[in-house]
C-alpha cells in the first residue's frame, strides 16, 4: 500500500482533489464550518465519491501537528513523481528548465518556490538533502498543490549534481547581486538551470563557483534584496519570455 501523508488547508486539499482524487483516502472537516468554502469542498469531494468526515478542531490540531489547517485536512497517497534528475531529463520534449535551491531552510520559502516553479513550467526543483528544509506538510500547504506536480529532487552533493548537469549541456545561471550580467541583458538559450540561494546568505562559495554564469536582478528602488521565491519568479519569467520571443 502506498504511504499516506497529511495535507491541510483548503488550497492543498482542493488542488489534490482536482489533480488526483483517487489518491485521497480521507477528508476531515471542522464540524463548526458550514461556510461557502466548506460547502464547495464537500460538493467537490462528493463528486469524486469521497465522504467528508466531520471532526472537532482538536482532532484536526492533532492530525496536523497544530498547524494552520483552516479547518480541513486529508490523508492522501504521496504523489508519484520522479526522484532522480535523469528520469526527469529523459522524459523532456523541450529544453530543460530547472530551479536549483542552495540553503533554503524556510518551509514557506520552499513552498512559494514550488508554486512559482509550477507556474513557470519548471521541470524539476533540485536541492541538497542537508541545509535544506525538504518537503513537509507546511511546504505542501504553501505550495497550494505544486508539491504534487513539480518533481523535488533532493541530492547528497549539490556541487557534484551541478557538474553532472553541465556535462549534459545544461547552462547553470546563478542569481547573485554581484553578477557580471544584468538579467535583462543576458541571453538564456537552450537548457537552463537557475541557481538561487536563501535571502541574506545567497549562494555558497562552491555553488557560486560551479555556475557557468552569474546574473544580477536590477534593483531600482530602496530595497536591497528579494525573497528567494520572488527572485525565482523574476528569473524564470524572463527565461520563459525569451523562449517565447524566439518562437
Amino acid at each position: 500500500m502506498a504511504e499516506l501523508h497529511i495535507l491541510y488547508g483548503f488550497h492543498s486539499v482542493i488542488s489534490r482533489l482536482r489533480q488526483n482524487a483517487a489518491g485521497v483516502k480521507e477528508i476531515y472537516l471542522d464540524s463548526a464550518r458550514n461556510d461557502r468554502r466548506a460547502q464547495d469542498l464537500v460538493r467537490l469531494a462528493e463528486s469524486h465519491g469521497l465522504r467528508i468526515i466531520k471532526v472537532d478542531a482538536r482532532r484536526l490540531d492533532g492530525l496536523t501537528g497544530h498547524a494552520s489547517h483552516q479547518g480541513v485536512a486529508a490523508r492522501a497517497e504521496a504523489a508519484q513523481l520522479p526522484t532522480h534528475i535523469d528520469d526527469v531529463l529523459e522524459a523532456l520534449t523541450e529544453p530543460a528548465l530547472l530551479l536549483i535551491l542552495d540553503g533554503v531552510t524556510d518551509p514557506h520559502n520552499l513552498g512559494a518556490c514550488l508554486r512559482v516553479a509550477d507556474a513557470m513550467g519548471v521541470h524539476a526543483v533540485i536541492a541538497p538533502k542537508d541545509r535544506a528544509v525538504g518537503l513537509n506538510a507546511t511546504v505542501a500547504k504553501v505550495a497550494s498543490g505544486a508539491a504534487e506536480t513539480v518533481p523535488y529532487i533532493a541530492v547528497t552533493n549539490l556541487a557534484r549534481t551541478m557538474r553532472e548537469l553541465k556535462e549534459q549541456n545544461i547552462w547553470l545561471v546563478g542569481a547573485d547581486e554581484n553578477g557580471s550580467q544584468d538579467l535583462y541583458a543576458a541571453s538564456f538559450k537552450g537548457a537552463v538551470g537557475w541557481v538561487l540561494g536563501a535571502e541574506g546568505e545567497g549562494l555558497r562559495r562552491l555553488t557560486r563557483e560551479t555556475c557557468d554564469e552569474l546574473v544580477r536582478i536590477p534593483m531600482l528602488g530602496a530595497v536591497e534584496s528579494l525573497n528567494v521565491s520572488v527572485s525565482a519568479g523574476i528569473c524564470l519569467a524572463e527565461t520563459r519570455r525569451q523562449r517565447r520571443s524566439r518562437g
